[in-house]
């Protein structure tokens, strides 16, 4: 499954009304430790498949989004389901974390 760009235009159709759970990486162009979590996140995409909607915020682009979300610091995390907050994970993050993260969420049906 690809990754999806968030935007506030987007945002209630590929968040809101999501029908399966959503993993948000908020990030930016110039931060070392996005850099490095971006390829995870396009794992975690494709091992998940349709089961889950992976998305990106660049909180540059979207500040209204990371405002909403309270975003601190990046890269962030922000797990939603049903249109739901469920959780945030602050800083870099192993696939296998966000995997099982998810997978709690999937079970949870």
């Amino acid at each position: 499954m690809r990754v999806t760009e968030l935007t506030k235009e987007n945002f209630e159709e590929e968040v809101l009304a999501a029908k399966v759970p959503v993993l948000i990486d908020f990030w930016a162009s110039w931060c070392g430790p996005c850099k490095m979590q971006s390829p995870i996140i396009d794992e975690v995409a494709e091992e998940m498949g349709d089961k889950v909607k992976v998305c990106k915020a660049n909180v540059d682009e979207q500040p209204s989004l990371a405002m909403n979300y309270q975003i601190a610091s990046i890269p962030t995390l922000v797990y939603m389901k049903y249109g739901a907050f469920q959780n945030r994970m602050v800083g870099m993050q192993d696939k296998e974390t966000i995997v099982k993260y998810l997978q709690t969420l999937l079970d949870a049906e």
